[in-house]
């Protein structure tokens, strides 16, 4: 119970109904992550109490709302104070203290309690106002900014208006008042450091940001009384399709994703049953001027009853983080900070609806064969982002995978996973790939040449994600995904298209380079999958592929794994040549080291000391013009 106090005939002091400090304390510190929020909160109130009003008036008359009701934002630099004023349902003294003097004790709560309980004979379900506020905390935000809150309020249907008033450090005050309408007036005698408040073009700014799509009317005072509305009142993914023209989804688009283009795909529907909300989303025509990789949290705008919370509730994983819009829901309550949304129950299942969502729209419009080249110009877009779905989101890989679109050796343009499986030679074991640093390099790669020369496709990944993604993967349709640099044994048991002659023999020069290259290779072996080229490094089967481990290895990494192999054609005339000197009982340890340079940079890595390799290929270069004079 509260305790009372006369300070006058006319003024009531009354201490607060709970331990207020703490609590206070909790709302201005802890509750709130921006302190901008307080007016949001007001706002949120005066929407609350003129919806109420508004729906009350339903069944009485007398209550009606002016023709004008809107909330009304006075800032006054010389009072050094900020009013904020509805035509709304007004408070009587009793409800001041009830619901003002009781922290965490919401009157828009109980409303709202009463009307669920409410027979539909007292209420039409369509008319019903959606009322933002429910924990009752909202208000004392305004003490974020304020060193003492005035409330002058009226309810709709009396004569009699009140006015409470606090500093917020115990206790509040009761007094009569007058009020010409029904309706609600809070002045903030702002703090020192609070003075931006004062600023017109600052309240507008977090009006458009916080509660645009409120219903009711919002006008800030500036210059000499002039009256300038601040928000549009309109909630546009509330409204059906039929009441939306394309150029207002386009309008609305950019506002949301500040980008300049026309979205690739819209999505706009409303989800019934357990859990109620309404999403409006988009996906970009173009890359946005901002790489998508430089912000990897979804940007995604939630709102409870068309009131902005915040865009940091990772209502879409990271893979999707280039999706723009909002989601609004009845079923969250408004007054919470971002760090308690994180652990809502509500929102989880609000993530994975939205999710699936987008995922299904991607998913359709992958698979109409009519608009391919609309998806393409998607693909190429967003394509690595996607893919960060399949190294992040154990549950969503077999979704996204499909979605994936692939450059390969055998085929022009893109392919996928589904039409590369199609085409699989009867013998092939695995879903074979290459990854480098651009496509380009990936053609030339002789890393490609025994498959080339066994008419085995191999799809050319060259994104930054590429090196990371395939293994967590693993399979496609029961086949396994696989490194070319890992698939030297698979190759073994393909033979080669028009291959008859037998392998030259290079024993000796084997022993000589594996005992040349011991410190810096796991084996030395002959090798049936090169054509053109020498030598080829491969993995050694204990750990991630040649790519990921120059990735890791430029990150200061260790990976775990053995060395590279060092593979060798022994058809090759400088094998040859090499086997010859090999045979001969020559010193090989310097053309070992270049050989293995060699293979080093055919696989877009750097030679182990630059200098030497230089000086080296000079010196054959040298020998090579000597001889030839």
């Amino acid at each position: 119970m509260s305790e009372t106090d006369t300070v006058n005939a006319n003024v009531e002091r009354h201490e607060f109904g709970a331990e207020v400090g703490r609590l206070l304390d909790l709302v201005v510190h802890a509750l709130y992550s921006d302190r901008e929020i307080f007016l949001r909160e007001l706002v949120a109130n005066a929407a609350d109490a003129t919806d109420r009003r508004r729906f009350e008036a339903l069944t009485n008359e007398a209550l009606a709302l002016p023709a004008d009701a809107k909330i009304r934002i006075a800032p006054d630099k010389d009072a050094k104070t900020l009013t904020i004023s509805d035509s709304g349902i007004g408070m009587s003294k009793e409800d001041l203290a009830k619901n003002l003097g009781t922290i965490a004790r919401s009157g828009t709560r109980a409303f709202s309690q009463a009307l669920g309980d409410a027979k539909p004979a007292e209420g039409s379900e369509d008319n019903r106002p959606s009322l933002i506020g429910q924990f009752g905390v909202g208000f004392y935000s305004a003490f974020m900014v304020a060193d003492r809150v005035t409330v002058t309020s009226r309810q709709a249907g009396t004569d009699e208006a009140w006015r409470w008033a606090s500093d917020g450090q115990g206790s509040y005050t009761i007094e009569k008042a007058e009020r010409d309408q029904a309706g609600t007036d809070i002045v903030l005698a702002l703090k020192d450091d609070a003075g931006e408040y004062l600023e017109s073009y600052r309240l507008d700014h977090v009006v458009k940001k916080w509660a645009d799509n409120i219903a009711v009317p919002i006008v800030i005072v500036g210059e000499e009384g002039k009256e300038e509305a601040a928000n549009q009142g309109t909630a546009l993914w509330r409204k059906s399709k039929s009441e939306i023209t394309d150029e207002q989804y386009k309008e609305f688009y950019r506002t949301v994703s500040h980008n300049f283009d026309e979205p690739w795909a819209t999505l706009h529907w409303r989800a019934e049953g357990a859990l109620e909300f309404s999403g409006l989303l988009f996906v970009p025509g173009m890359k946005p001027f901002m790489p998508v990789e430089d912000d990897r949290r979804s940007k995604v705008r939630l709102h409870v009853r068309r009131m902005f919370i915040t865009d940091e509730a990772e209502l879409l994983p990271n893979w999707l983080r280039f999706v723009a819009g909002v989601v609004d829901t009845d079923d969250l309550p408004l007054n919470v900070s971002r760090e308690m949304l994180q652990s809502t129950p509500a929102l989880q299942k609000i993530r994975r609806a939205v999710t699936t969502r987008v995922i299904n729209e991607l998913s359709n419009r992958s698979k109409n064969a009519e608009k391919q080249d609309e998806y393409l110009k998607f693909f190429e877009n967003f394509g690595p982002v996607l893919k960060e779905g399949i190294y992040e989101d154990f549950e969503r890989r077999s979704e996204i995978a499909p979605l994936l679109r692939f450059r390969s050796t055998t085929q022009e343009g893109w392919t996928t996973l589904a039409d590369y499986v199609s085409r699989m030679k009867p013998e092939q074991e695995a879903i074979y790939y290459l990854v480098a640093d651009d496509a380009e390099a990936a053609k030339k790669s002789p890393q490609l040449e025994g498959f080339a020369a066994r008419g085995v496709e191999v799809l050319l990944l060259s994104d930054h994600v590429d090196a990371f993604w395939p293994e967590q993967l693993g399979k496609f349709e029961e086949k396994n995904l696989r490194s070319v640099t890992q698939a030297s044994a698979d190759l073994a048991k393909l033979k080669p298209e028009g291959e008859d002659a037998d392998t030259p023999e290079a024993d000796k020069l084997v022993a000589a380079l594996k005992l040349a290259l011991e410190k810096d290779v796991s084996e030395v072996r002959t090798t049936d999958r090169l054509v053109d080229s020498a030598v080829v490094l491969a993995s050694s089967g204990m750990g991630p592929d040649l790519q990921m481990q120059r990735l890791m290895r430029r990150a200061g990494r260790g990976f775990g794994g053995g060395m590279p192999v060092l593979e060798i054609n022994p058809r090759h005339p400088l094998i040859q040549a090499l086997s010859a000197r090999a045979e001969a009982g020559e010193d090989i340890t310097e053309s070992a080291g270049t050989l293995l340079d060699l293979a080093r940079i055919q696989d877009g890595d750097t030679p182990r000391d630059p200098i030497g390799f230089a000086r080296a290929v000079a010196a054959a270069l040298a020998g090579t013009e000597k001889a030839a004079g």
